[in-house]
């Protein structure tokens, strides 16, 4: 029954869209409420209060309304260590699935007062506690786990404190137009398709094998003529022989030629992009409508590892 209307509540105090820009925290957008050591203490100023009437204790009062005071102070200090904060959110990093996306604040605190002990959380618990300087921006990274690939949504944040005495308790909402791209999780290693190029009669012919690029540790597939024999006696572990594809070659990475369930056919072409962009080939990749030509670089390996992130989903 509590959870239930403390959910009620939250969704009525967040009643704004997502937002966009910088968020300004004012008296509007900052609620405050006593926690339970507030409420104890002000069980305990009650039964002073009483105890001072009866008996009529002059220090007693002196003592009583003392605590009282300092109770009410507190609140307001409460109140002003998240008041006039301004805060946007930065870019977000691409990551593959299953590591965490680090989505970034950046916290403004415009006033000549530090705020301290400030906790932002989602609502499955990852916290970041932090302090911010006077008259400084400070970014503030907040890892979220990527379950699967596509795009990841911050969600709705809690900014709250409980400072300097922990007898209030003051929180916000935050939800900014932010997500994270989560690329699918690489396969394991395995051998890169055939490359091929256009002779001069417009035939196709198979890339040459004679530029040796390298060795990467052995996968369940790999021909054991390209095991390095050598490496293996000298207890380096088992490990295979990479060549290049011949200069001009193209690669194209194609899904209809893996016979595996579409998000395995991902993962495998995920790994192969990595591979290639590695081994500085030239490389597409064919997707179910969609191609991307032969390209190399760091703006074509985003390329490709994007539309592989969002392959069937509705792009942002």
């Amino acid at each position: 029954m509590l959870n239930s209307f403390r959910q009620r509540f939250r969704n009525w105090a967040f009643r704004r869209t997502v937002e966009t820009g910088t968020v300004i925290l004012n008296q509007r957008r900052i609620y405050i409420l006593p926690t339970r050591r507030g409420v104890g203490f002000a069980c305990v100023l009650i039964l002073m209060l009483l105890g001072d009437i009866n008996y009529n204790l002059s220090l007693g009062y002196a003592f009583t309304f003392l605590l009282a005071t300092s109770g009410g102070l507190s609140m307001l200090y409460t109140f002003r260590n998240m008041a006039a904060l301004e805060i946007h959110a930065g870019p977000v990093t691409p990551v593959f699935a299953e590591e965490d996306v680090c989505f970034v604040f950046y916290f403004d605190n415009p006033g000549k007062l530090e705020r301290y002990q400030l906790h932002l959380h989602d609502d499955a618990g990852h916290l970041n506690v932090f302090d911010l300087p006077a008259r400084q921006v400070t970014a503030v990274m907040l890892p979220l786990p990527a379950i699967q690939r596509g795009w990841l949504d911050s969600g709705r944040l809690t900014l709250h404190t409980e400072f300097p005495l922990g007898l209030f308790h003051a929180w916000t909402y935050l939800h900014f137009d932010v997500c994270g791209l989560v690329y699918p999780k690489p396969a394991a290693p395995r051998p890169l398709p055939a490359a091929s190029s256009q002779n001069g009669g417009g035939g196709v012919i198979s890339a040459g094998d004679e530029d040796f690029s390298g060795l990467r540790d052995y996968a369940p597939g790999d021909a054991l003529p390209r095991i390095a024999w050598k490496t293996l006696a000298r207890a380096q572990g088992l490990q295979v022989k990479q060549f290049t594809a011949e200069q001009g070659s193209e690669l194209w990475l194609d899904a209809s030629a893996l016979n595996e369930t579409l998000e395995h056919k991902l993962e495998i072409l995920t790994r192969w992009v990595l591979d290639a962009d590695a081994q500085g080939l030239h490389y597409g990749l064919r997707l179910a409508g969609q191609d991307i030509p032969p390209q190399h670089g760091a703006a074509h390996r985003a390329d490709c590892l994007r539309a592989l992130a969002l392959y069937g989903m509705n792009e942002k």
